[in-house]
């Protein structure tokens, strides 16, 4: 039977916000945290990608902000400004739609910092942001970590690495005891939780099984070429498929940039989240992705952590992940909402035993397939001819 927000504690308000955003059910992540986060108890949450992670925490948040007072009361960290952009929006959807007092800002290391201290002497009641600078603003006492209830750690697998855990721990350290921390991400090892709970008080650690390791309606192909053949073959294919939103994944950060410049010189609307634009440029480009203005956004792993962009039916794979599990992660980056998704493999002769690997793992199947005069068929007989 399934349970249902006002059963979990929510107020009407909240419910009929979320109705407004055709959200009427629970998922089982959102199910087991909202009774505990609502106690003020600390949580450790891990939920694969596209299970509702980011509502999991905001509603309980919602749910506890007094807005009758002009006081920070929540600080969200996220690894990205991609990620910190997205959670804003999703707040900013809630808050209008619920129709309460709730305000936000975004704070993003390498934005404009006096405009953000503008921003914050409105005395937020959510930041979401960098923890970098928000720790910066703490010590310029802009941030009043002192009234801060709720820390919220997303994507904890990245943000409790040895690269960013002393500047995490820089900003709990800022605010009182008594402050609740939720930490949440789609994969955290043993490893990353003992370090959690150095710095929680008795976390209830809630771990949804992945009944399914990607959703069902997510297709899963790719095609065989050679190394020096990739840009080609994804050229051929995105003339052929041509899909109104896709992302295209790179793992070395060096060569993002050259796809992006190779694809727009072939009149390819295409951007980049790694590059030297500015953080007004990222933004318009990920909003002109967003209402279809971009058709393909070029990507590493990291930069892509988080995004949920409605209407995205092809993923990319120019490089196989180094982590099998971000095949997944990539692959869900499309088909959500029950909508259907394809991921894409362009993949050298060494590579195909990854994806034979990836089968087995994940429980699904990639077909191979052939594009030959801009039609896409199986390649049940592979061509004797080299792709050109």
């Amino acid at each position: 039977m399934s349970i249902s927000f006002n059963e979990l504690g929510l107020n009407n308000n909240i419910i009929d916000g979320l109705k407004k955003s055709s959200i009427t059910i629970p998922t089982d992540i959102q199910k087991e945290v909202l009774p505990i986060a609502l106690k003020n108890l600390d949580v450790i949450g891990c939920s694969q990608t596209g299970s509702g992670k980011t509502l999991a925490y905001l509603l309980p948040i919602f749910e506890k902000i007094d807005c009758s007072k002009r006081e920070m009361q929540a600080i969200i960290l996220a690894p990205t400004h991609e990620l910190v952009m997205q959670i804003q929006r999703e707040i900013e959807l809630l808050s209008v739609n619920s129709e309460l007092n709730l305000t936000s800002t975004a704070i993003i290391g390498e934005a404009n910092i006096n405009r953000q201290i503008e921003k914050l002497k409105t005395k937020p009641h959510i930041i979401v942001g960098s923890a970098g600078r928000i720790l910066e603003l703490i010590k310029k006492k802009k941030i009043s970590a002192h009234t801060v209830k709720t820390i919220v750690i997303d994507e904890g697998d990245k943000l409790l690495d040895p690269n960013n855990l002393s500047v995490v721990k820089d900003v709990i350290k800022t605010t009182l005891k008594e402050r609740q921390i939720m930490i949440f991400s789609a994969s955290i090892n043993e490893k990353t939780i003992e370090i959690a709970k150095s710095f929680t008080k008795e976390p209830k650690i809630i771990t949804i099984e992945n009944k399914i390791t990607v959703g069902e309606n997510i297709e899963h192909i790719y095609f065989e070429t050679e190394q020096r053949d990739k840009i080609l073959v994804l050229r051929k294919l995105i003339a052929a498929i041509k899909p109104k939103k896709a992302i295209v994944f790179i793992n070395k950060r060096d060569e993002i940039e050259i796809l992006e410049a190779k694809l727009n010189f072939h009149h390819i609307s295409t951007f980049s989240l790694f590059g030297t634009a500015s953080k007004e440029d990222r933004k318009k480009a990920l909003e002109n992705f967003r209402n279809g203005k971009i058709q393909i956004l070029v990507a590493s792993d990291l930069a892509a952590r988080g995004l949920d962009i409605k209407g995205l039916t092809h993923v990319f794979n120019l490089d196989l992940p180094e982590d099998p599990k971000e095949y997944l992660h990539r692959a869900g980056r499309c088909g959500r909402n029950n909508l259907n998704g394809t991921s894409v493999s362009i993949v050298n002769k060494f590579e195909i035993a990854a994806l034979k690997k990836y089968e087995k793992a994940f429980n699904i199947k990639i077909q191979e397939k052939a594009i030959f005069k801009g039609v896409i068929k199986d390649n049940i007989n592979k061509p004797q001819k080299k792709t050109r």
